[in-house]
């Protein structure tokens, strides 16, 4: 890096900028910000770029559209929040967690059972499912679109090849939303993983 940065340096900085202020900062003060930063932008920066994966020609398939990648994220995303949570309060991160304060206790009947699923075994797979499906979904009608074009172009021949310009057109169309969906999916990832960090270093904990 230089003092005066060039174009390249200078959208680095602008996409770590974009993470440190808008997610970290944004969500965990300035303290724990910093402190989860290296995490949260390689977090943002892998997914991002295994995103875009899914627009390059004769590839066209992200690497998050493979199960096994966004499983991985959701994990250290998981185990992340557990360390936060632990550090912040040994003895009583997961007491506050299962038993949230100021409820009566035979509700807790009912209660601790939902926290349980909902913060200790639901939040990896719905982080998992989410990045997975929107990739994947992506993945599949880009296929269909260019594999459809190809088809009238080239196999069905006749009349038929008038209708790849349309199937070409609508596949370039759901290109550029790909690269929507890229940053878009990318940004949801570290954002939630962010929030979850941020419940488990909260006062409470």
């Amino acid at each position: 890096m230089t003092v005066v940065p060039g174009r390249f340096q200078s959208l680095v900085e602008m996409g770590l900028g974009f993470v440190r202020e808008n997610i970290a900062h944004d969500l965990l003060g300035k303290k724990d910000g910093d402190r989860f930063l290296p995490i949260l932008t390689t977090i943002f920066f892998m997914i991002l770029f295994m995103n875009l994966t899914g627009v390059i020609p004769f590839l066209n398939i992200a690497g998050t559209a493979v199960v096994a990648v966004p499983l991985l994220l959701a994990v250290i995303s998981y185990v992340t929040f557990i360390y936060a949570g632990i550090k912040k309060s040994p003895k009583n991160f997961f007491k506050n967690s299962l038993f949230p304060s100021g409820v009566p206790w035979p509700i807790y009947i009912i209660v601790t059972p939902i926290e349980l699923i909902s913060t200790f075994i639901i939040r990896p797979v719905t982080l998992t499912l989410r990045l997975l499906m929107n990739m994947m979904v992506g993945h599949l009608l880009l296929v269909l679109f260019f594999s459809a074009t190809q088809f009238f172009l080239f196999t069905a021949g006749g009349w038929w090849s008038a209708l790849a310009a349309g199937s070409l057109a609508f596949g370039l169309a759901f290109t550029l939303f790909e690269i929507l969906v890229a940053v878009l999916q990318a940004y949801v990832f570290a954002l939630l993983t962010a929030v979850y960090i941020q419940l488990a270093v909260a006062e409470e904990h």
